[in-house]
């Protein structure tokens, strides 16, 4: 669970690998002391660690020389040399940093876990070792990972009321919404982190198991169990009777983690939190930061500490606000007391029938009785994008999942767009569709894009989602709801919105049977609608 360019950056370890000899290589580096340790587990295993000290005199020790401890678990497919560059600096402002390679991986022994019980219970281990063998304050005790660090760092703060604050780098809540939002598998980024873990990594059985099932389509109750299982959101009432301090950092088109489970986990916490949602793909904005150069993110995450587990005030202007927002399209840097408070109204727009050209109007006057069909199981080319490449073009250029609106073929989309706005429409949060579905098959799946799209009819992907269902009898209609995942995004002005809906995209496994009929309608008790949430 983490990007592909930083898995090519480390290299890899034979898969075969258990354990290593025990090291203890010792060296200085920028008045720091950096060694390589072992830590035994209670069943045996042997975890491969470094620790990083701060030097002599730094500021931030107890009266009896302890310093605040820092305790990161690498993340997917990455070993315990991950975060040295972050962790010196850690260091150097008077943090014990203690960084070990999650079982399963390189040379730590064991068995892929991803966020299981043993990897739950590795976390306390880690800290009861930490605290024995070096100058760690057991007050002052944080969690630091990215991905599936983040997860376990969670997950630990659940387990471990000794654990008083996280910082969780794109990072999951709600592992069943990553893998099966909308009861839809997420199959290309289940895919791409199963090819990440290969190198590095030597899976249990019952992760093996689990995504055998996934790629099949079968015994999925037992797949939901599995995830909610290693879900933060499913001990938060854990997470906030330990009073744990955590924050959030994100990504809007993390196609890994997607951006709504971890708003919703967000809203669930009550204890001090904060959240940090910026353009960008699954570990993307981390990246820089790896390589020690300058990285907003990473400075969020040392600044959280600062405050938490040494009490240091942040007087940098907004710094402190619970919930930061960075606009997409390029809408700058919002603050907001809450999540509940970054939109402050929604605009209700109706579906309307389509015309001669299979457009539907959106935002017109309210239309129902109409009914429009589409061949079911054909990808229209409106797609959600690449796992990891999509986000990060969004992050650097601006340029997340682009069509031509008006040539996607009619008979595999459904299509409405609005007229041009006078002003801009900032878009904040989980944008809504509610709509009358009917099938020939008792199964199926709907992908739903919101689209910003220009004068010359590109549109720009603002946000998707997929939704499935079954059990439904053929040819009746049935209601149907999609949430598209979280988003703040600026629509300039000028420009239309577009909403398509389809039966196919690369990037999931979908139910809907090729040459079927899927039908969308507006019948007059209950009309189509698309709800807005600005700003």
């Amino acid at each position: 669970m983490t990007s592909v360019a930083l898995c090519a950056g480390i290299g890899t370890a034979p898969a075969s690998a258990t354990t290593a000899p025990a090291r203890s290589a010792a060296v200085v580096t920028a008045g720091s002391s950096f060694r390589l340790v072992d830590i035994p587990m209670k069943d045996g295993v042997v975890l491969k660690a470094d620790v990083l000290t701060p030097a002599a005199g730094t500021p931030g020790a107890d009266s009896r020389g302890r310093y605040p401890v820092i305790v990161q678990p690498a993340s997917w497919g990455q070993n315990d040399l991950e975060y040295v560059a972050q962790g010196r600096k850690l260091a150097a402002d008077g943090y014990v940093v203690v960084t070990y390679t999650v079982r399963g991986f390189w040379l730590s022994g064991g068995r892929v876990d991803v966020g299981g019980p043993t990897d739950v219970a590795d976390i306390s281990s880690v800290v009861d070792w930490t605290l024995a063998h070096t100058e760690a304050d057991p007050r002052r005790v944080g969690m630091l990972g990215l991905s599936l660090g983040a997860g376990m760092s969670l997950l630990g703060a659940a387990s471990d009321p000794r654990i008083k604050a996280v910082a969780a780098l794109s990072g999951w809540g709600d592992l069943v919404n990553s893998l099966y939002s909308g009861q839809t598998r997420h199959l290309q980024a289940a895919a791409l982190l199963n090819a990440l873990q290969v190198p590095t990594g030597r899976p249990g059985a019952e992760y093996a198991r689990t995504l055998a099932d996934l790629y099949a389509d079968r015994d999925m109750p037992e797949v939901v169990d599995w995830a909610r299982m290693r879900s933060p959101g499913n001990y938060v009432d854990r997470i906030n009777a330990h009073g744990t301090a955590v924050l959030l950092a994100n990504a809007w088109s993390d196609s890994i983690f997607n951006s709504s489970q971890i708003t919703d986990f967000y809203q669930k916490l009550t204890g001090p939190k904060r959240l940090i949602m910026r353009p960008g793909d699954h570990a993307t904005q981390e990246l820089t930061g790896f390589l020690g150069l300058d990285n907003e993110t990473w400075a969020n995450a040392r600044e959280w500490f600062d405050q938490q587990l040494k009490g240091g005030a942040d007087t940098s202007a907004g710094r402190d606000a619970p919930v930061e927002l960075h606009v997409r399209n390029g809408g700058g840097e919002e603050d907001y007391p809450s999540w509940q408070a970054v939109s402050s109204r929604t605009r209700s727009l109706s579906l309307g029938r389509a015309d001669a050209l299979g457009t539907g109007a959106l935002d017109g006057p309210a239309d129902t009785g109409w009914r429009t069909s589409i061949t079911g199981g054909i990808d229209s080319g409106a797609d959600a994008g690449t796992t990891e490449l999509s986000g990060l073009l969004d992050q650097t250029a601006a340029l997340p999942p682009t069509v031509e609106v008006p040539l996607l073929p009619r008979f595999a989309a459904a299509v409405w767009q609005s007229a041009p706005y006078s002003s801009v429409q900032p878009i904040r949060g989980v944008v809504r569709l509610h709509t009358t579905v009917t099938s020939s098959a008792s199964q199926g799946t709907v992908f739903a894009y919101l689209y910003d799209v220009n004068a010359l009819g590109v549109g720009k992907l603002i946000s998707h989602a997929p939704q499935s269902w079954s059990g439904r009898a053929p040819g009746q209609a049935f209601p149907l709801d999609v949430a598209l995942f979280a988003t703040a995004y600026d629509l300039p002005t000028g420009h239309r919105l577009a909403l398509v809906l389809d039966t196919k995209d690369p990037a999931y496994g979908g139910g809907t049977p090729l040459g079927g009929d899927v039908s969308f309608s507006s019948p007059q008790a209950d009309a189509s609608r698309l709800v807005l949430p600005l700003r």
